[in-house]
């Protein structure tokens, strides 16, 4: 097959590290012909072109794709992805992210590509949003959704959220959990003690970790807040923000002012590659995001097995299911997320009995292996529909 790929930018984040990975599969496991476009990668979460070249994926920067809305600028970046597709003639269009998921669709659909496919990395609006601005949203998601032949859920909240909304019949969707590499996460207890050291945790300490990009609506100060409480009930409690971003200094501003400098430790932006082995130097996971369609930091906790605390919303409730791998939280529920971290903190065979819980959950769902085969199932199926029904017409 000849496929493009259309996302908004290749920062490092769950999405873009999904995208990548399909990518790369269906170029070197499955033999396609693959082009990634993307707009342009800037800001302080990093970039994965690095990594796309050196595995050699073929990608394309569209200038005007920028992730503010920009209407004269959009309307640039549409005729260029239309201009980048028609020169790659794909059999599938396969986009990701809000804006590269509306142009791309428009541009492939005008172009009468056999196969259209977006996927739905997470939920496009959120509950501080004023009523105007979501009902504008869902209805930008109601036209893409009539420009495309399938879309990809990367759990099933997602699909019940777009439901609800109207966005497209039950037919139209399919869920494929967001793949990863597996291996590295089941291994990585092999470099607990190294970095625990490295770290300067003592063998005392019981870490919470939480990964995750220092950005608005991923819940770090909630974490903190509630961390203030945790630290009050159980001094051996530290916590590892993994990751970087805008929110880095009033962060660590907030922390000094909840007198948590001890007791809270900042990592900055740290390549994919790393995610495992700092894991494996936490003994439980928190995540407090309020828009996510299913947190890649939730299996990759589990994988490690250690037990994840989250807030009960989008895909969390698939993968942390309460006293079996973990706990879920009300949305911005700072006490009872506080209740929840003290418990795992002081209970180290509840902690180990969740992992194993999670691990043997998880371990075969999320490889990225088994991902990219639904995808390219997915692909095949669209494929034969839509030549079916042209030999109709």
């Amino acid at each position: 097959m000849r496929i493009a790929h259309i996302i908004t930018r290749m920062i490092v984040g769950g999405a873009q590290e999904n995208t990548l990975l399909t990518c790369e599969d269906l170029l070197h496991r499955h033999g396609d012909e693959v082009l990634l476009i993307t707009g342009p990668t800037q800001g302080p979460e990093g970039s994965l072109l690095d990594r796309a070249a050196a595995n050699r994926v073929p990608v394309e920067t569209s200038p005007s794709l920028c992730r503010a809305i920009h209407p004269l600028r959009d309307g640039a970046a549409y005729f260029d992805l239309k201009r980048r597709l028609r020169r790659f003639a794909p059999d599938v269009v396969h986009t990701h992210s809000a804006k590269a998921g509306i142009l791309g669709r428009a541009a492939a659909w005008s172009l009468k590509v056999p196969a259209v496919v977006h996927t739905i990395h997470g939920a496009p609006t959120h509950a501080g949003q004023n009523r105007a601005a979501q009902a504008a949203i869902w209805a930008c998601e109601r036209w893409a959704a009539t420009r495309c032949h399938g879309l990809i859920s990367v759990a099933d909240a997602m699909t019940e959220q777009f439901l609800h909304a109207g966005v497209a019949n039950p037919e139209k969707f399919v869920t494929i959990h967001s793949g990863m590499d597996v291996r590295p996460f089941l291994e990585s207890d092999q470099h607990r003690q190294r970095v625990r050291s490295e770290l300067g945790y003592a063998d005392g300490d019981v870490v919470i970790g939480k990964v995750a990009r220092l950005f608005r609506h991923k819940g770090h100060e909630d974490v903190i807040r509630a961390m203030r409480r945790v630290v009050d009930q159980c001094p051996q409690a530290r916590l590892l923000l993994v990751g970087g971003g805008v929110l880095m200094q009033p962060l660590r501003k907030m922390v000094q002012h909840e007198g948590l400098d001890r007791h809270v430790q900042f990592t900055d932006l740290v390549p994919p590659e790393r995610i495992p082995e700092l894991m494996a130097a936490m003994d439980l996971v928190v995540h407090a995001s309020y828009r996510e369609g299913l947190a890649r930091a939730l299996p990759q906790a589990l994988l490690c097995g250690r037990p994840a605390v989250a807030y009960d919303l989008d895909g969390s409730r698939e993968v942390v299911i309460p006293d079996q791998t973990g706990w879920l939280v009300e949305a911005g529920n700072i006490p009872q997320l506080a209740q929840r971290l003290v418990q795992l903190v002081e209970d180290a065979d509840m902690r180990q009995r969740f992992g194993r819980a999670g691990r043997e959950r998880v371990a075969d769902l999320f490889a990225h292996q088994r991902a990219t085969e639904r995808i390219r199932r997915f692909y095949e199926s669209l494929l034969e529909r839509s030549s079916c029904s042209r030999m109709a017409g």
